[in-house]
């Protein structure tokens, strides 16, 4: 998609808050004025100083990329560096478009959870513990196998090189039947985190509603929470593009090294595991209405969540912590320098979504400099992992 990089010097732009005073008309209304003016300075002046922590952060650590910080229900989008160097394009660009990486799995599981609610009653009802061989026959143990399984990586499936790049623009049955055919099996209930789980949930949406999953994307989640940022790969319009992705070259104390930027073949690769594209404040959106009643509500989140597959603390592309208060997920493609992870309270009060583009390829280090600033927003609340 992007062929050419030009080296530009770097220049990172910083925002200023506004502040609004309003201006009584009575004396009754002043009271009431100037406290609400007092409460939206308070407001601007703590976003300033969180928007300056998470920029110094990033900074600190040469990383930089685009996050959405949420302290006590608000979320701010707060963002550093450029996201296309070569094009002058920063991130937080209105025009640009993450990839999601494993952080799309939550949304595949939803489905899945949408459509065992709305089948109940019908012949085509099923649930976790329907195994798998209904849809794929042909497909190794597929009788021994469940949904259940699939959403808690602990189907058996060892199935290698998702992420290798075939050089191969691949429509979702292609993926799928990859998959089927290329699917050597390990043991079933142990947990093998692997693609190749939630590329076969994504054959199973489109088995039960004879629509494709790239059509259930788009109408059960992007028009159905009006996303202007979130797309399937193949989906992202005129006008909007993905980031480049980079590393700091440790040697020269150069940034915006080693770009790399994600292929049309490698995302077709992965229908429902990996092919979205999406901002950090749409998918806050997303996660909001994981439990809210819009695509989900608490008892659907907790039932995907919780399968009785579920051997750790995964299942439903979402880890669980601190008995439940804490979840997240972390993400990145092979071949690529994006990290991208988010960890929330499980109301979504507080917490942070960060997708970076340039890091150092290593998940603890994204991690730690997320944790930084988890421990800023809300401190001995969140997960150091």
């Amino acid at each position: 998609m992007k062929k050419t990089f030009l080296v530009l010097a770097a220049s990172l732009v910083l925002g200023a808050s506004a502040m609004t005073a309003v201006s009584p008309s009575t004396n009754t209304v002043q009271a009431a004025s100037t406290k609400k003016a007092t409460t939206q300075k308070q407001t601007a002046a703590q976003q300033a100083k969180m928007r300056t922590f998470v920029r110094q952060t990033l900074n600190d650590n040469h990383v930089r990329g685009t996050t959405v910080v949420v302290k006590n229900g608000v979320p701010q989008q707060i963002s550093y560096g450029y996201a296309w160097y070569g094009n002058n394009m920063g991130n937080g660009d209105p025009e640009i478009t993450y990839p999601a990486c494993s952080l799309q799995k939550v949304i595949t599981a939803a489905i899945i959870t949408q459509l065992i609610n709305e089948k109940v009653g019908t012949s085509n009802h099923f649930s976790q513990y329907t195994t798998i061989n209904r849809w794929y026959p042909d497909l190794k143990n597929s009788s021994l196998v469940t949904v259940g399984d699939l959403l808690a990586n602990t189907s058996g499936n060892t199935v290698g090189n998702t992420e290798v790049d075939r050089d191969q623009d691949y429509t979702e049955q292609e993926a799928i039947d990859w998959i089927i055919n290329d699917s050597p099996s390990g043991q079933i209930g142990s947990y093998f985190y692997n693609n190749a789980n939630y590329i076969l949930l994504a054959g199973i949406i489109s088995k039960l509603t004879g629509k494709s999953y790239e059509q259930n994307f788009e109408d059960r989640i992007v028009n159905k929470l009006g996303l202007k940022g979130t797309y399937l790969y193949q989906d992202i319009p005129t006008g909007m593009t993905d980031p480049i992705s980079y590393n700091y070259d440790y040697q020269t104390g150069k940034n915006y090294q080693n770009a790399v930027y994600v292929p049309s073949t490698l995302a077709s690769q992965i229908p429902g595991a990996g092919n979205m594209f999406t901002t950090p404040m749409d998918y806050y959106k997303i996660q909001v209405a994981l439990t809210d009643g819009t695509i989900l509500d608490k008892d659907d989140f907790n039932y995907m969540t919780h399968v009785k597959s579920r051997v750790n603390n995964y299942a439903a592309g979402t880890y669980l912590d601190n008995n439940d208060n804490i979840k997240s997920a972390y993400g990145n493609l092979r071949g690529t320098h994006f990290g991208n992870w988010y960890q929330l309270t499980t109301d979504n009060k507080n917490g942070l979504i960060m997708f970076l583009n340039q890091t150092d390829d290593n998940e603890k280090d994204v991690k730690a400099v997320g944790y930084d600033i988890l421990q800023h927003i809300k401190p001995n609340t969140f997960v150091a992992n």
